[in-house]
C-alpha cells in the first residue's frame, strides 16, 4: 500500500491524509479506537478490498483488537458475504496472526450445539429485532437457516458482543451494496440494541474512505428509514 508513496506522491498524499487523518479526526465523528477497526475490517471484508485488509489488520491488532476478535468478524461474514468471498480473508487472517507469532487454532468460542442452536438461534432474533422473531424460522427453509446457522452457529459465539456483532453485520451489507432493504434491518437491529443513530453515521463517516461516497449515501439513507420506522 505505501509504495504509492513512491510511485503516485500526490495522489498518496491526499488519499493518506483524508483516510487517515481528516475523517479519523473529524469533530463529532470519532469512535474508540476498537469500534472504529472493527468496523473497517468488515467493511474492507464487504468491499472485498484484500490486500488493505491484510494492512488494516496488523493495525487493528496494534489498536487493542484481539486475534479472537478478528477470527469473529471473519467467521461471521461467511452468512453475509458467502463463502466464496469471506475464505480468502481467512487465509489472510491465519497469515497476519502466524507472522506475529499466534498459534493456531485460537481457543473456541461456540456456546451452542448442534441440538440447540435453532432455539438459541431465534431467541438471538428475538433479542436484536423483537418477540415475532421467535416464529419467523417457521415461515420457509431459508428463515430456518438463518435462526439456526446465521444466529444460532455465529451471533452465539464468545469473542464480541451482540451490538458489537451487529455493528459488523452492518458494515457488511453498507460495504457490498445492493442490500439496502437488509441494511435497513440492521440499521434497526443496531438501534434496538443501543447502536443509536448518531453512532452509526459516524461509522459509516470511518468507513467512508473505504467504500466510496456512493454507499455511504446509501448507508445514511438507510440509517434514516431505519430511525423514522
Amino acid at each position: 500500500m505505501m509504495n504509492y508513496r513512491e510511485t503516485d506522491p500526490e495522489f498518496s498524499q491526499r488519499m493518506e491524509h483524508f483516510a487517515f487523518e481528516e475523517v479519523v479526526n473529524q469533530e463529532g465523528q470519532q469512535l474508540d479506537e476498537v469500534t472504529r477497526h472493527l468496523a473497517i475490517l468488515a467493511t474492507l471484508m464487504g468491499c472485498q478490498g484484500k490486500e488493505l485488509f491484510a494492512w488494516e489488520l496488523g493495525q487493528a491488532l496494534d489498536a487493542g483488537i484481539t486475534p479472537v476478535m478478528a477470527k469473529e468478524v471473519v467467521y461471521q461474514a461467511v452468512d453475509y458475504l458467502g463463502m466464496g468471498r469471506a475464505l480468502p480473508f481467512l487465509d489472510i487472517t491465519n497469515q497476519v496472526l502466524t507472522q506475529r507469532g499466534v498459534t493456531l487454532p485460537l481457543e473456541g468460542q461456540a456456546t451452542t450445539t448442534m441440538e440447540n442452536r435453532l432455539e438459541k438461534g431465534y431467541q438471538t432474533q428475538a433479542e436484536i429485532f423483537g418477540g415475532q422473531m421467535l416464529e419467523a424460522w417457521k415461515q420457509s427453509h431459508i428463515n430456518y437457516w438463518l435462526a439456526d446457522n446465521c444466529f444460532g452457529d455465529y451471533y452465539t459465539r464468545t469473542g464480541l458482543d451482540l451490538k458489537q456483532r451487529e455493528l459488523i453485520t452492518f458494515c457488511f451489507l453498507a460495504a457490498q451494496g445492493g442490500c439496502e432493504p437488509q441494511l435497513t434491518s440492521h440499521a434497526k437491529g443496531n438501534l434496538n440494541l443501543g447502536n443509536d443513530k448518531d453512532f452509526l453515521i459516524r461509522v459509516v463517516s470511518q468507513c467512508l474512505p473505504y467504500i466510496g461516497y456512493p454507499r455511504s449515501l446509501n448507508a445514511i439513507n438507510c440509517i434514516n428509514k431505519a430511525a423514522e420506522g
